[in-house]
């Protein structure tokens, strides 16, 4: 039996929000100013929508179903908790409950060229060079998919991106999230804290996830950001953001990419451990 912290509907109620909705939000890249990246860095996140075409959103979810199926080899499949991360094939009884077992997809760039696109994509490179003031350097990709599954789709806690090694870089790092099926408040869409990544790191723990913990999350302020198929938010590697359970009968698949200044160096794994973990003070969540 699931305990209370565990149960899906339990972590919905109590650690989201769903009557306020994301305040930051332009039309399309075109719309990008001087103001909005101002907005940016004090807010720490922008929705941008209508940034891929109705044909790109199309390769995309193509390239990511011949990855789940097998047409494609080469990129990582995530399955459900309990599968784990496997490379063995593993058989299922429909299509349909093999593409709902699977959680994420990563490693995919070099072997889907629409996804490669995508992640190179001149309208979302030239956003994040104004916001960097320099060269974006592409750091990970990953497909984030969130079925109507009670296992799969599953919450991802409110956490920070450079709390995970790979994004631990000594210059803000942001976070790219594109939405390929309509992000909504019912099936799992992104939602922040604006302001957040104005504190600093935070340690995180392993509890549901690699995640902050729950008492810290300023929940009254958590903003929901649902998104149309195509578009897309940028956000700073310190904004606490996380997504809920899907728990409704549509699937969620989103891209996710993550970039850092060109300029940009890699954390030692000391300086990893000193801000982002609580090795140093022993603390618990």
């Amino acid at each position: 039996m699931l305990k209370p912290a565990d149960n899906p509907l339990d972590i919905r109620n109590s650690m989201y929000r769903f009557d306020q909705l994301a305040k930051h939000r332009i039309p399309s890249p075109e719309h990008v100013t001087e103001e909005t990246i101002k907005t940016y860095r004090e807010l720490g996140y922008v929705a941008i929508e209508q940034v891929l075409t109705e044909a790109e959103v199309k390769a995309a979810i193509d390239s990511i179903d011949d990855v789940i199926h097998g047409r494609i080899v080469g990129p990582k499949i995530q399955y459900v908790r309990g599968r784990g991360e496997v490379k063995d094939k593993i058989e299922f009884d429909t299509e349909q409950e093999r593409e709902f077992s699977v959680r994420k997809l990563h490693k995919f760039v070099d072997h889907c060229p629409a996804l490669h696109h995508i992640c190179f994509h001149p309208s979302i490179l030239s956003v994040l060079e104004k916001m960097f003031g320099e060269a974006p350097r592409f750091c990970e990709d990953q497909a984030l998919l969130k079925p109507p599954s009670a296992d799969a789709g599953i919450e991802k806690p409110w956490h920070q991106d450079m709390a995970y090694g790979n994004f631990s870089y000594t210059k803000m790092v942001a976070g790219v999230w594109i939405a390929l099926d309509e992000a909504t408040l019912d099936n799992g869409c992104m939602h922040v804290i604006p302001r957040s990544h104005r504190n600093g790191p935070v340690p995180h723990y392993a509890v549901r996830d690699w995640q902050l913990c729950d008492t810290v999350v300023d929940v009254p302020k958590d903003e929901a950001v649902p998104l149309k198929p195509g578009g897309l938010m940028i956000f700073s590697g310190l904004l606490h953001h996380g997504t809920p359970p899907n728990l409704s009968d549509q699937r969620r698949r989103a891209l996710q990419f993550h970039y850092a200044p060109e300029s940009a160096k890699k954390m030692s794994a000391e300086e990893y451990k000193i801000v982002f973990t609580n090795e140093m003070t022993k603390a618990e969540c």
